[in-house]
């Protein structure tokens, strides 16, 4: 390949092992490389591309902005009408106590506000988190992510954290009067789709509330109508006081954001003034990309298809005798297999054959699917033979 070279010199590498597709275009489901080859993307770039690649009008909407304007001051200080539509779409469909947003680059940038938030609110220092959660791989956010072998190098890491593990109820006690804030990835991805009982997050909002300690939902991987729901949350009927968004809020272009009450946002403002800021926080582009990412998915997507596809694939491809196990929240998906020498085999096979997987970090013994909402039925299926017989031939 012409350029593996550059990429493998002149680019950072994040492992030994990259994929190498050199990509020409991608509409829809498909990324096609530079041979014309085309490819499922069943990941939609890692549960990002939620309404499908360049949808068009994502598309239109960038255009109409680059006609406008782009960067023109730092998050907070001038009136930007892409910033304005944005907050408008989305605490249009947010619950009430989450009325008012913060704008930032990436979904870690998000979790890291939040942390600082909650601090700042509570007047407290001590942050809970979970077992196997996974918040982004800035320094805030690794310490309250739980993969030790990915945090290990970073030590010393932030003070004051406990970690805590998922749906073991006698944990809830260590939240206390000395806690600032509970994060929580709503669905935990990384971790292969570990889901809570109904019962837990309903004692964890409880256990939160009684001690004063606010609890932060982490939806930038499962929200954004990948649960079959806008946002995970809805699920379990409890609602956070902080969430936050990444990923498939962009409809393809970077971008974060924390929600929470004005009230609790206000603390940013005061004691100390600028308590957070952001240069590029609230592009204009990326602001106008996710307030059409949003209408896309009201208008176009319907949450009960969503549930459909991910009872189709759960059945077909869960199915096979060499899955072990299936764990599925609407179409996020993950199928354990005996090793993780056996889930590089069925990926590298689907690779080869034209449709994209992945696996999971802090979970290797699974693969992930999480296909674009807007992926069809006969897509669907095409991709679901593809797989199946991958599985098969690897044997």
């Amino acid at each position: 390949m012409e350029n593996s070279e550059d990429f493998l010199t002149k680019q950072a590498q994040t492992n030994p092992f990259p994929f190498l597709l050199e990509i020409d275009s991608a509409s829809g489901v498909f990324i096609r490389d530079k041979k014309g080859k085309s490819y499922f993307d069943m990941t939609a770039g890692v549960a990002v591309n939620n309404i499908g690649h360049c949808h068009p009008k994502v598309i239109s909407a960038i255009q109409n902005q680059l006609q406008k304007h782009l960067h023109v001051m730092v998050y907070g200080e001038y009136i930007q009408d892409a910033q304005l539509a944005l907050s408008k779409e989305l605490t249009k469909i947010l619950p009430s106590n989450l009325n008012c947003i913060y704008p930032v680059n990436s979904g870690a940038e998000a979790n890291e506000a939040a942390i600082k938030l909650v601090k700042r609110t509570t007047n407290r220092h001590k942050i809970i988190t979970f077992k196997g959660g996974y918040h982004g791989s800035t320094i805030g956010a690794l310490s309250v992510s739980g993969n030790e072998n990915k945090k290990r190098a970073f030590r010393p890491l932030m003070p004051g954290v406990e970690t805590i593990s998922l749906n073991k109820m006698d944990d809830l006690g260590l939240i206390s009067k000395q806690t600032a804030g509970v994060i929580l990835e709503t669905i935990q991805g990384d971790a292969g789709v570990q889901i809570p009982s109904k019962k837990y997050i309903h004692a964890l909002r409880k256990r939160c509330s009684e001690v004063g300690a606010m609890l932060i939902f982490d939806e930038i991987q499962c929200g954004i109508g990948r649960t079959a729901k806008m946002f995970a949350f809805e699920h379990f009927e409890v609602v956070p006081d902080v969430l936050t968004l990444g990923k498939g809020l962009g409809g393809g272009m970077s971008i974060g954001v924390m929600a929470s009450s004005k009230k609790t946002l206000h603390n940013f403002t005061n004691s100390p003034m600028l308590g957070h800021i952001t240069t590029f926080g609230g592009h204009p582009i990326s602001c106008s990309a996710a307030a059409a990412c949003l209408k896309v998915i009201k208008e176009e997507v319907s949450l009960e298809e969503v549930e459909k596809k991910g009872e189709i694939l759960e059945q077909e491809i869960g199915n096979n005798k060499e899955i072990i196990c299936v764990r599925r929240i609407g179409l996020m998906l993950a199928f354990d297999m005996i090793s993780s020498e056996r889930v590089k085999k069925v990926v590298d096979k689907c690779f080869e054959n034209g449709v994209l997987l992945f696996w999971f970090l802090s979970h290797p013994n699974s693969f992930r699917i999480s296909p674009p909402l807007t992926i069809s039925f006969q897509e669907l299926n095409d991709a679901i033979k593809i797989i199946v017989n991958a599985i098969e031939e690897t044997k």
